[in-house]
């Protein structure tokens, strides 16, 4: 390839795949999941991931872990978390052990609209996935996806 050469490398095409994808999926699970249950994706899945902690050791996320599980900033999740806080979704209190420690759990009402939205939000997933199989340039992602094994 040389400086004038406009073609894309096959791993920026293959980013451009990624990202369209990407933006296809969250935007149909997005409506659906807003429509629905009035949640939006992001509020979606720190719900979920705020749903998977425990009580054992290790068992409760610090707001760093929870952002990266959510790919969002720091800042972003505690706005986040706020809001969810502010509609009774989620609760924050101290930790325990460490005072300067504050853990967000999800409250009884918050697992009860979780347990409602997921059956939408993974037919939705499902819907976008089978609609982006359709097409050539997003199939083959499509196919990896679905190779994943989930995490335990």
């Amino acid at each position: 390839m040389t400086a004038t050469d406009s073609s894309p490398t096959a791993p920026a095409q293959g980013w451009c795949a990624l990202s369209l994808l990407h933006g296809r999926i969250e935007s149909h699970v997005e409506r659906a999941l807003e429509s629905r249950h009035g949640l939006s994706v992001r509020e979606y899945s720190l719900l979920d991931v705020l749903s998977r902690q425990h009580s054992g050791p290790g068992g409760h996320l610090q707001m760093k872990q929870v952002a990266d599980a959510v790919v969002l900033s720091q800042s972003a999740t505690t706005r986040l978390v706020t809001r969810l806080e502010d509609r009774g979704l989620l609760t924050r209190y101290l930790c325990a052990t460490d005072r300067r420690g504050i853990y967000t759990d999800v409250t009884e009402t918050g697992q009860k609209l979780l347990a409602e939205a997921r059956p939408t939000h993974d037919a939705a997933l499902r819907e976008a996935l089978d609609e982006a199989a359709k097409k050539p340039e997003l199939a083959p992602l499509v196919k990896a996806l679905e190779e994943i094994d989930a995490p335990a």
